[in-house]
C-alpha cells in the first residue's frame, strides 16, 4: 500500500570487527541485514561493513547485553573467535533470541579443559593429557585453556623449556589455566562442517601448511582439497561434535593425522577465523557465511537442499586456498600492489588487514598477519601457486624499529 513504512531490516549484533569477522560481515551486508558490529578497536577493519559501530570490548558481556537490548537486535553471533561464542550464547539465552547452541554447550566448547574431559568420556581420539605435577613425555605441547589459535601455545622439546612455556600459557589465559598434552606428530587438517537437527554435514576438509615466502621465510596457508585420506578425520570430527552436544550451526574441527589415526585437537562451534567460510564457498559453492546468518537469526536453513545438490560438484573449483600475507618487522608506512595482485588469474580477493602505523612483530601470531589472498585453480597446487604469484605483487613499506 502506498505510504506504508519500509519493512524493518533484521538487526544482527556481530561480536568482533577484525579480520576474522570480515566474511560474515560482508555476507550480512549483502543479505540486507542491519549490521551492528562491536569491537574495542576504534580502527577495526570490519567497521566499514557495519551500519552501526559499537566501540566496546567483546569481553564486556554486560555492556554487549545492554547494547543488544537497546538496539532490539534479532540475533547475536560470534564468528571467528572462540571466547565470544559463550558471550553470544548467554546473551541470546537471557534476551530470548535464537542461537544455534545454548549457554551450557557454549561453556563446554570454549574451554579446552572441559572439551578434553568430555571427549575422553566419549572415547573420541585426542592427544594424551598430562595432569599437573606429572612429568610429561617430550616433546609435549603447553597451551592455555581458554585461548584460540597459537596464542600462548608452545612445543616443549627439552625439559628446561617447560616452566617458561607454562608461564607463557598462564599469562594469556583468562582464567590462568593451562594444559600439558602429548605432541602428535603428523599433518594438520580442518573439517569445516555444519549441523542441523544433530546431523553433521562436512563441507570441506583443508590442509594447514606453510608456504615459501620470498625474503621472509614461510607463511601459513589453508588449502583444499586435502592431500590425505580424511575419511577417518571426518568421522572423528563427527564424533567430537556429537560428544560436545553441538546439534545446530557451523563447526570447525582441527585434527592431527598421527601414525595411529586422527586425533582431535580442538572443536569450535563457530566459523573458522582464517576466512574458512569463504574458502568453503569457493571450493563447494555452499555459502557457509549465509548459513551461519540463518542459524543466528533462527531462519529455516536450506542446508539439506544444498548438501544434496549434485550440481555443486560440477560448479565448484578443483582447488582453492587462503594464503596469509606477511610483512617484515617494523612500523607499516604503506602498501602497494594490491590491485595488481587482484588481477592475477584465479584470485577472488586480496584483503589487507593493517593500516599505516601498525607495528609488525615476529611472524608467529595471527596479529602479525598483514592480510590474505583467496585463490582458486584447476588443482590445489594450481590454486596455491596462483596465490603465491599474487602475493609477490603485494609490497609492504615498513620502517624498521630502532631502539
Amino acid at each position: 500500500m502506498a505510504g506504508d513504512a519500509p519493512a524493518r531490516r533484521p538487526r544482527l549484533l556481530v561480536l568482533g570487527a577484525g579480520p576474522a569477522q570480515l566474511g560474515l560481515l560482508q555476507a550480512a551486508r549483502d543479505g540486507g541485514l542491519h549490521v551492528v558490529a562491536a569491537d574495542r578497536d576504534t580502527q577495526a577493519i570490519g567497521f566499514e561493513l557495519a551500519d552501526e559501530r559499537a566501540v566496546v570490548s567483546t569481553d564486556d558481556e554486560q555492556a554487549l547485553e545492554r547494547l543488544a537490548r537497546a538496539l532490539e537486535v534479532d540475533g547475536v553471533i560470534s564468528p571467528g573467535a572462540d571466547w565470544t561464542v559463550g558471550v553470544a550464547a548467554r546473551i541470546a539465552e537471557r534476551i530470548g533470541l535464537p542461537h544455534p547452541i545454548d549457554a551450557a554447550t557454549a561453556a563446554l566448547v570454549t574451554s579446552k579443559a572441559r572439551q578434553r574431559e568430555r571427549l575422553a568420556e566419549a572415547g573420541v581420539p585426542q592427544p594424551r593429557l598430562f595432569p599437573h605435577g606429572n612429568e610429561p613425555d617430550l616433546p609435549c605441547v603447553v597451551k592455555p585453556t581458554d585461548q584460540q589459535g597459537q596464542r600462548g601455545v608452545s612445543v616443549v622439546r627439552v625439559r628446561d623449556e617447560l616452566d617458561a612455556a607454562i608461564r607463557a600459557a598462564t599469562e594469556v589465559s583468562r582464567g590462568g589455566g593451562y594444559l600439558v598434552e602429548e605432541h602428535v606428530d603428523g599433518p594438520e587438517v580442518t573439517v569445516n562442517a555444519v549441523s542441523g537437527d544433530g546431523e553433521l554435514t562436512p563441507l570441506a576438509v583443508t590442509d594447514r601448511l606453510t608456504a615459501e615466502w620470498p625474503a621472509f621465510g614461510v607463511a601459513l596457508a589453508h588449502v583444499w582439497p586435502s592431500e590425505h585420506d580424511v575419511s577417518s578425520a571426518v568421522e572423528a570430527a563427527r564424533s567430537a561434535v556429537a560428544a560436545l552436544g553441538v546439534r545446530e550451526g557451523p563447526t570447525y574441527t582441527q585434527l592431527r593425522l598421527g601414525a595411529d589415526g586422527p586425533r582431535v585437537m580442538e572443536v569450535a562451534a563457530r566459523l573458522g577465523g582464517g576466512h574458512d567460510a569463504e574458502l568453503v564457498e569457493a571450493a563447494t559453492c555452499v555459502p557457509l557465511n549465509a548459513l551461519a546468518l540463518d542459524f543466528a537469526l533462527g531462519r529455516p536453513s536450506p542446508l539439506g537442499q544444498m548438501a544434496s545438490n549434485r550440481l555443486l560438484q560440477a560448479e565448484s573449483a578443483s582447488g582453492a586456498c587462503v594464503l596469509f600475507l606477511v610483512a617484515p618487522e617494523g612500523t607499516l608506512r604503506a602498501v602497494a600492489g594490491v590491485e595488481e595482485a587482484e588481477r592475477h588469474e584465479g584470485v577472488r580477493w586480496v584483503r589487507i588487514y593493517r593500516r599505516p602505523g601498525w607495528r609488525f612483530g615476529p611472524l608467529r601470531r595471527g596479529a602479525d598477519r598483514a592480510g590474505a589472498i583467496l585463490a582458486v585453480g584447476s588443482s590445489r597446487e594450481d590454486a596455491l601457486e596462483r596465490a603465491r604469484r599474487a602475493a609477490e605483487a603485494v609490497r609492504f613499506a615498513v620502517d624498521a624499529d630502532t631502539a
